[in-house]
């Protein structure tokens, strides 16, 4: 049973602010009324910056599942050719949902743990001149890694003709993204990760290239039909019925997101990654990710001598963190530390004393305190006055 003073610091769900709760709580309105339009006016302006990207932003209730094959659907045929970036189970789970729309998939195989080099693109484009599309993730949330989605975008429109579509599930609000500067043609996302909310929110990014392909495709859909979002969007309403109560939590969540300044929100979850990274190398625990390919949103640790899921379960069962274990090859091999959203430096310094405690308990040899002091000496770094 969970307890109310349990700590979750996995990579999603994520904690929710007190605010975004109460704001969650509001008396229900009628979806079709004047108050709901008025609702969905405000917020959507207010998702672009979150995007980089000065064109609507539609929001479909669903997961984040359900933005990216909405994605697949809208932009794609049968039979088309489309390359997909695999370094972990989210970029897996596209490659599944594009095989299953019946397309010709190209998979661009990436080592867990690594992200993927803009020449490895950019020859797969060339050896299949044919492909429609490109799909790949910001933050492999499998393996915490952060690929270079801009760098990769840029590249593509220089070789090909091909849309770029990104997940950016657990990057979106935890990490920049210029989503109209870089070329990306569709960007999604979802709500229960760095934009501080439940899940039940799916949030899709569309730019005019990507719409002058969904407006002229045949392919049948029906609840995942963005030509629909779009036009219901104009008028303030969704085409379907809403997640009101959540609807109301996105407002205040980007009210949160825009009072500490997307710039600062940005900077804060880099600081908890070298926190915690810095930390974890102090404890002599080796990291799954290299420094320059690591995420801003979760870390992930891969123990040599202890197993990760005996920490998971010591530091669940005394002091109430949650984190994260491995996903399919990585099951059993790593553990990781989810740091997006509600969450703070605070919380970093927290859970790194916990874990040093379970650490002592497992007979791992370190030097105590060790972790706590470099994830302190990390933030004095990252803050002191020039």
């Amino acid at each position: 049973m969970k307890r109310e003073w349990d700590l979750l610091h996995t990579p999603g769900p994520t904690p929710i602010p007190p605010s975004v709760d109460r704001s969650m709580s509001q008396p229900m309105i009628g979806h079709r009324g004047e108050k709901c339009k008025e609702l969905m006016q405000d917020i959507a302006p207010r998702l672009k910056p979150v995007f980089g990207t000065s064109g609507d932003v539609l929001v479909i209730t669903g997961s984040g599942t359900s933005a990216l094959e909405s994605a697949v659907v809208n932009a794609t045929q049968p039979g088309d050719e489309v390359l997909v970036v695999v370094a972990g189970a989210f970029g897996d789970r596209f490659a599944q949902i594009c095989q299953t729309y019946e397309l010709n998939v190209h998979r661009l195989d990436v080592t867990w743990g690594e992200a993927v080099k803009v020449e490895e693109v950019t020859q797969a484009l060339q050896e299949n001149p044919e492909i429609k599309a490109v799909f790949v993730t910001h933050c492999e949330t499998s393996t915490g890694v952060m690929h270079p989605v801009e760098a990769v975008a840029e590249k593509v429109k220089e070789v090909s003709e091909a849309l770029v579509i990104v997940d950016g599930v657990s990057s979106i609000g935890g990490a920049g993204l210029n989503m109209d500067a870089s070329g990306i043609d569709i960007l999604v996302s979802g709500s229960q990760k760095a934009m501080m909310l439940p899940a039940g929110l799916a949030f899709v990014a569309v730019a005019d290239s990507a719409w002058t392909v969904i407006d002229q495709n045949p392919r049948p859909r029906f609840y995942l039909d963005l030509r629909v979002y779009r036009k219901q969007l104009m008028a303030g309403q969704t085409p379907y019925t809403p997640a009101l109560s959540l609807l109301f939590g996105l407002q205040e969540a980007l009210r949160l997101l825009e009072e500490e300044t997307l710039e600062k929100v940005y900077e804060r979850h880099a600081l908890m990654k070298q926190m915690t990274r810095e930390a974890f190398q102090a404890l002599q625990i080796p990291l799954l990710v290299s420094d320059g390919e690591a995420s801003t949103t979760v870390t992930s640790v891969r123990p040599e001598t202890f197993e990760a899921e005996q920490l998971r379960k010591l530091a669940r069962e005394e002091f109430g963190l949650q984190l994260a274990g491995g996903q399919k090859q990585l099951k059993g091999e790593i553990f990781r530390v989810g740091h997006m959203g509600y969450s703070r430096p605070a919380n970093v310094l927290q859970y790194i004393g916990i874990i040093e405690i379970i650490l002592k308990r497992l007979g791992h040899t370190f030097e105590p305190g060790a972790g706590t002091a470099a994830a302190q000496a990390a933030y004095l770094d990252f803050t002191r006055e020039d």
